[in-house]
């Protein structure tokens, strides 16, 4: 047995902010590279599509690395046949684990199948699940956000014991997000291990709703993007001055952000 592997080390290479041990904006310049060909205005389908699907495998693997259990495991491998060493002791994902993706249609809809599919080559398919949830953004006559319109959901069981995972591609307002994260709260049974929101871009504004709403929930971001803040808030540490930090326009779109991803995921620009 080969103590190297028994207890496998794993951190998060993090950009360094004052938003709590909650928010984890991670540092990678491949990803950041993605994320500008992600918002670039002449990327549009099939290419958009590759590149979420880069960013979202990396998203669950850091996710998964992070926060998922492990258990140590003795299982053949092919040169079982010819040594009785030929066996793999060591750490893995622990393949029990329960955990259930909530698409929210409709920029979140293909990041969750992705995620949903993926998860199933780890852990039992019987312990995993995809929920859906209808929902966009409610303005006012000015084109201002002021709520969420939920048309529907569909939601297959209770919650007990499971990692709840939201892929979201832009954290913007987190209005949306929050009312999903209060409906299973409140009106899905059981008790879920962990709340998990996986977004490629996040603001100021969205952290600080989701820290006020419900700070248990675990957020994970390729990007903070506050481009509307002054250049001495901008030059400061992330979540130095919250108060002072904004990324989101007046009709709360991302800046610099990606401009509109879920309609160029689905090519509906409505």
């Amino acid at each position: 047995m080969d103590s190297s592997y028994q207890n496998i080390p794993f951190k998060l290479a993090e950009i360094e902010h004052e938003y709590g041990d909650k928010v984890h904006i991670l540092a990678n310049p491949y990803m950041n590279s993605i994320l500008a060909k992600i918002g670039h205005p002449t990327t549009f389908q099939p290419t958009l599509n590759q590149y979420i699907s880069i960013t979202y495998l990396f998203l669950m693997e850091q996710m998964i690395n992070y926060a998922f259990p492990r258990k140590n495991v003795c299982w053949d491998t092919r040169m079982k046949s010819f040594t009785e060493r030929g066996e793999y002791k060591g750490q893995v994902l622990d393949p029990e684990t329960r955990a259930i993706v909530v698409d929210l249609a409709r920029a979140g809809t293909y990041p969750a199948h992705l995620i949903f599919d993926r998860l199933n080559y780890f852990f039992n398919p019987e312990g995993l699940r995809q929920d859906h949830f209808y929902l966009n953004r409610k303005v006012n006559d000015k084109n201002e956000v002021i709520g969420v319109d939920v048309s529907g959901s569909k939601i297959g069981g209770d919650q007990e014991d499971a990692f709840v995972v939201f892929p979201d591609p832009m954290g913007a307002t987190g209005g949306s997000l929050s009312h999903c994260v209060t409906h299973y709260k409140n009106n899905v049974g059981g008790t879920a291990k962990k709340y998990l929101a996986l977004h490629i871009i996040v603001t100021p504004e969205y952290i600080a709703r989701m820290q006020s709403d419900h700070p248990d929930v675990e957020i994970f971001a390729l990007r903070l993007d506050r481009g509307l803040s002054d250049q001495d808030v901008l030059d400061a540490v992330p979540g130095k001055s919250p108060d002072k930090e904004r990324g989101l326009t007046d009709t709360q779109y991302i800046v610099p952000g990606a401009g509109g991803v879920g309609e160029v995921l689905n090519n509906s620009f409505v």
